[in-house]
């Protein structure tokens, strides 16, 4: 019975798989235009803010206008763009949607090439070493190299960008970008990156998106690989114990990680492997009695 069971969640990953492949097309009308706007408007803002007026352009102004809101919220907003945190919201979709899981996979590996070789590369200055402790608002660690590009922007760009290639509402774009967007505006609200870092993070990572979107276009096939599918699951797994165990960057933003490192993991066991035994156990074949 162990053996059919096990064959049975084999067969059933691999008919969820290819129905949720069957969701998504993978040249989605719009998404392409949807992600190059949005990437060159960010390098546009950026490029405008160091030609014009500085590398440290608008810190000040942005800084000043995040102490109108709780810091709470900005904790929760900048938490949302580490590293982590995506790979494990993919747990609530990868099933459904594994073209999109896919696709994210790959955007992301972009992404850390474009962030990762950056950061040494420039080895910008971030506000708390730049200026003097009373002058802005910080909340949070100090942080004082590697400023350029904010790597938080980058990965709010990769995955909620992937999320608007595939989306199939306008309206539903707006709110993904927004969302990202108020991301990146949390890393100058704390005080550790200038709004140069967050443009330039955007663009990367609108760019990553769209990069990771045509390669997993060109092997779809990998999309509805069970073993593969599940090894990156896995990954989002321990992913999720990760932001369970660890200790958050930002204090206030724990509870909040807990809470999604539960839910997550929760709801990847119960779509993974919960629902499709108790399917199993229902099946006429598999219990021994007659269909």
């Amino acid at each position: 019975m162990v053996r059919g069971l096990v064959g049975w969640l084999r067969r059933d990953l691999n008919r969820a798989l290819t129905a949720g492949a069957a969701r998504t097309p993978l040249d989605p009308p719009g998404g392409a235009l949807w992600l190059s706007t949005w990437a060159w408007s960010s390098l546009a803002v950026g490029l405008t803010l160091w030609l014009a007026c500085g590398y440290h352009a608008g810190f000040a102004a942005l800084n000043d206008a995040g102490t109108l809101y709780p810091d709470w919220v900005w904790q929760w907003l900048t938490s949302i763009g580490g590293e982590g945190v995506p790979f494990v919201l993919c747990l609530f979709f990868a099933r459904r949607y594994p073209r999109v899981f896919w696709a994210l996979v790959l955007a992301g590996l972009v992404a850390v090439a474009f962030s990762r070789g950056l950061k040494p590369l420039f080895d910008a200055a971030r506000p708390p070493a730049v200026l003097p402790p009373d002058s802005f608002n910080l909340i949070g660690p100090l942080h004082r190299r590697a400023s350029f590009p904010s790597g938080h922007a980058t990965t709010a760009a990769v995955f909620f960008g992937v999320l608007v290639y595939y989306a199939r509402w306008s309206e539903l774009r707006v709110l993904l970008v927004l969302v990202a967007v108020l991301v990146g505006l949390s890393r100058v609200a704390v005080g550790v990156h200038w709004p140069v870092d967050v443009a330039v993070g955007f663009w990367g990572g609108a760019l990553a998106a769209w990069i990771g979107a045509r390669l997993a276009a060109r092997r779809p096939a990998l999309a509805t690989d069970a073993a593969v599918h599940l090894a990156l699951v896995t990954l989002c797994g321990f992913a999720a114990v990760g932001l369970i165990l660890g200790d958050a960057e930002y204090a206030q933003a724990r509870p909040l990680l807990q809470a999604l490192g539960w839910a997550a993991l929760g709801y990847g066991v119960l779509g993974y492997l919960v629902s499709p035994l108790l399917r199993g156990l229902a099946a006429p074949r598999l219990t021994g009695r007659p269909e």
